[in-house]
């Protein structure tokens, strides 16, 4: 059916168009014609067809053909940001908030999916309807795009992990993101987000693996070791600011490594592996693990075997010093 344009009501959630793409479209139009009607619903509220209609306003049109569609709510705007997937210019992160966008859509469409799934209320659902269960979000989404469904929870998590700061930076800026370096920068912590969001927005750097060299690469520089400043065993004394402040100034204070510097560096590995090592067991990889093979379990396992070998070897090595040291005791008189 024809609609007033003047009567079709467009949400402002709705992303901006490329000007480009509507005078290219535009000019198609001109020449062939509306092939595709855009699609709204009973109301008139656009759901798929925002550059043919913007083209439509530049040929300065008073009307266009429409299809009216039944849907409503959230599946009329499921049906919108899944016509929006097929667009050659989205960025990497608007696809990946996009794509964040239709998992809250659909899990609210069909909650017997949200976070695996609920029994109950699958039970609930087949005993009233005997059609096939409903598809997880991932396996859903994965079969509409054409990729594998660790493709889409990867930059799910990718879109969940990055700050509104840094996607602001990458919106506003004229640098390109890829999926890599998307990942990558999700990963890193919030202000080192911005950071690097930054500097690829400025031209400094021309992907995010090249910040992070950088900063391994400031990371390795000898620094020296300042003085203890936190507690680490019972009854042990922390430093007051005063006496590190003092120690700084002293010429003659020897930054040599102590045992607290050393108990200070591992405290620091430590936090940094749990929070890496969490990355492997969360929706990313996991969804993968069924696809291992047992060559190459043996090869995790092996290599797994490698970090805590050598963290007994430290151990050992710790202990041997710590025995062969220890004072002995005076002879009773």
């Amino acid at each position: 059916m024809l609609v007033q344009i003047s009567e079709i009501v467009v949400h402002p959630r709705r992303r901006n168009v490329a000007p480009e793409s509507v005078r290219e479209l535009a000019d198609s139009i001109s020449a062939l014609g509306l092939l595709n009607p855009i699609t709204v619903d009973h109301n008139h509220i656009l759901i798929a067809g925002l550059h043919r209609l913007e083209a439509a306003k530049l040929l300065n049109w008073t009307e266009i053909e429409c299809s009216v569609s039944s849907l409503e709510g959230l599946m009329a705007e499921m049906a919108e940001l899944d016509e929006n997937f097929v667009r050659a210019n989205l960025s990497q992160v608007e696809f990946d908030d996009l794509l964040l966008r239709r998992k809250e859509l659909y899990e609210m469409i069909h909650p017997e999916t949200k976070n695996g799934g609920d029994r109950k209320s699958e039970k609930i659902r087949i005993a009233k309807c005997e059609s096939d269960p409903v598809k997880p979000f991932i396996q859903d989404t994965a079969d509409k795009l054409g990729v594998h469904p660790s493709t889409v929870a990867r930059q799910i998590q990718t879109a969940k992990n990055l700050t509104p700061e840094a996607k602001e930076i990458i919106r506003n800026s004229d640098a390109k993101i890829t999926k890599t370096d998307a990942l990558k920068l999700s990963r890193l912590e919030p202000e080192r987000q911005k950071e690097a969001a930054s500097q690829l927005a400025e031209g400094k750097i021309r992907s995010i693996g090249e910040f992070q060299n950088t900063i391994a690469a400031d990371m390795e520089k000898p620094k020296p070791t300042l003085p203890p400043a936190v507690q680490h065993s019972k009854g042990e004394a922390t430093s007051s600011t005063e006496k590190i402040v003092a120690d700084l100034k002293s010429r003659d204070k020897n930054f040599d490594s102590t045992a607290d510097s050393l108990l200070s560096d591992i405290d620091g590995f430590v936090e940094r592996f749990h929070r890496d090592f969490a990355w492997y067991s969360g929706p990313v990889y996991a969804p993968v693990f069924s696809e291992i093979s047992q060559s190459q379990l043996a090869y995790i396992r092996q290599r797994f075997a490698s970090v805590t070998s050598a963290m007994k070897d430290l151990l050992h090595q710790i202990e041997r010093n710590l025995n062969h040291e220890q004072p002995k005791k005076a002879p009773r008189l």
